[in-house]
Formats: structure tokens, C-alpha cells, sequence
């Protein structure tokens, strides 16, 4: 039932990602402040470059439609999981910042990505970080969906960020959204290990719904909004540049066989365990 496991959808998102041309309603600027240089960090994409999502999103799945049953049905199973290891998982998801974010997709990868030995890699992640995440604000914005732990009262895997996610529209999630256009750069970056990392993509999506803090639909108009930006992504030179630099830096960083900053029979043995209906 869900976008990757249908070819339609998946495909779908691609090719719309990949004509898109409309202006955006979001920021014309995004940015963020590096905390290992403590310099600001722009992303690629500026105006009407960043995909629109309000443009792109249909509205919510409307109360007592067949989508809202499935959202509800799946975030009854996702509350089931709390206390296990997929909810330990599904907390250390929900970091995003940096230098934590860089390393989401280490397991995946089977490399450490780090601004010391990986920094092309690691600054094209942050960079387009933001990129996925401003591809979501519009939609956001507007329709101000509430999340899930705000309809049923039940804990969340990141009890200090829900005062701050109750003002922040929980449809298309930003983290999905993200997680999705890493999965699909570093695919391309290493197609050796693309069956891994389009997993681990959707996967870490799924966690936002283990962390009671998205619905089902809101996942899925994620994964499409971070193909949506990784094809807009394709058109800029500064991004396609740092993709080839990239892809030459983790060779050699692979030769190194440096240490995994996390543990990553853990994080397999988490993952296994997923909702049954949004497989």
C-alpha cells in the first residue's frame, strides 16, 4: 500500500517532479546554520526552483474517506510499537540536525559520512536537507493538518518537540520528505548499494509514523515531494557538480575503512519490524 510499493505512484512522482515548472509559494531563500562551522548553509534550489507543494498536494484525506481509515488504521498499529526497539529507532530518526543528520544513511551506505573525511558528501546533504524540507512548507502551511498525537493524546518518540510540531502542519511530512531525496542521491551517488538505501528511505519515513507524529497519507505525499525536489535538483549545476564530486570522494572513503559512528546490527535488527499496512 505504500508509494514505493507502487510503480504507478513512484513513477508518477518522478516524472511530475521532473516537469515541474511552477513558481513556488515558499521562501525564495532557505537556509540554516552549520554547526560544525557554525557558517550559514544555503540550499541548491531558490524561488521558483523549489517545488511547490500546495500546487502539487491534493488536500488531505477528507474525515471517514478510505484514506482516512487507512491513516487511522496505520497509526493504530504504530502505536503498538512504542517502548520497542523500532520506537528507539524511530527517536534517533527524528534527528535531522547536523552533524547527526549526515550519518541517517551510514548503515545503508556502509560508510561514516562525516564533514572531516566525507565533506562534499556531508555539505550536499545538508544542503539538500533544506531543499526537501522547504518543498513541504507550502502545503503545510495551508492546510495546518493536525498530527496524529494531537487526535489521539498518546505519546510521542520526541516528547520535547511536540510543543513545537503542534504549529507546524503535519501534511506532507518534511522529514519523509527529506529522507526520500537522500535515499534516491545517494542511490545514484552508489547504485551498488541503492537496494539498501531506497529501504532505509522508506523505512525512516516509516518512523515518523511509529513516532506518533504523522498519518500515513502524510508519508506518502512526502516520499512524492522528495522526488519532486530531486528532480529539480538535477537542474542545478551546483548541485550536479558536488553529485560527481561526491561520488569520487566516497571511493576513497570507502578504501578507509574508517568506523561506523553508530551501531548497525541494532539499527537492521529495529528496522525489521514495520507496520503490516503500510508495507
Amino acid at each position: 500500500m505504500s508509494l514505493f510499493d507502487s510503480p504507478l505512484r513512484f513513477g508518477a512522482a518522478l516524472v511530475l517532479g521532473a516537469a515541474l515548472s511552477a513558481c513556488s509559494s515558499t521562501p525564495t531563500h532557505t537556509s540554516s546554520t552549520g554547526k560544525d562551522t557554525g557558517t550559514p548553509v544555503t540550499g541548491y534550489l531558490i524561488g521558483a526552483a523549489i517545488p511547490d507543494s500546495l500546487a502539487l498536494s491534493p488536500a488531505p484525506p477528507a474525515p471517514g474517506s478510505a484514506s482516512a481509515q487507512l491513516d487511522e488504521a496505520v497509526a493504530k498499529q504504530a502505536l503498538s510499537m512504542r517502548d520497542s526497539a523500532r520506537f528507539v529507532q524511530a527517536h534517533a530518526d527524528a534527528d535531522l540536525s547536523f552533524p547527526a543528520g549526515a550519518d541517517q544513511f551510514s548503515c545503508a551506505l556502509g560508510v561514516a559520512v562525516s564533514a572531516k573525511t566525507t565533506p562534499v558528501l556531508y555539505r550536499l546533504l545538508e544542503r539538500s536537507r533544506i531543499d526537501a524540507s522547504a518543498a513541504t512548507k507550502a502545503a503545510k502551511n495551508h492546510y495546518q493538518r493536525p498530527r496524529p498525537f494531537m487526535v489521539n493524546n498518546a505519546p510521542t518518540c520526541t516528547p520535547d518537540d511536540e510543543e513545537g510540531l503542534r504549529k507546524s502542519g503535519s501534511y506532507p511530512s518534511g522529514h519523509t520528505s527529506i529522507g526520500w531525496a537522500w535515499a534516491l542521491i545517494l542511490s545514484e551517488i552508489d547504485p551498488d548499494h541503492a537496494t539498501a538505501l531506497i529501504e532505509r528511505g522508506r523505512n525512516y519515513g516509516h518512523s515518523r509514523l511509529v513516532c506518533n507524529v504523522h498519518w500515513y497519507s502524510d508519508v506518502q505525499q512526502g516520499q512524492f515531494m522528495g522526488a519532486a525536489t530531486v528532480a529539480r535538483l538535477h537542474d542545478n549545476p551546483g548541485f550536479v557538480a558536488d553529485l560527481a564530486k561526491a561520488r569520487a570522494e566516497l571511493a576513497h572513503a570507502r578504501t578507509l575503512n574508517l568506523p561506523m559512528p553508530r551501531d548497525c546490527a541494532a539499527e537492521t535488527a529495529a528496522l525489521t519490524s514495520d507496520i503490516p499496512e503500510a508495507r
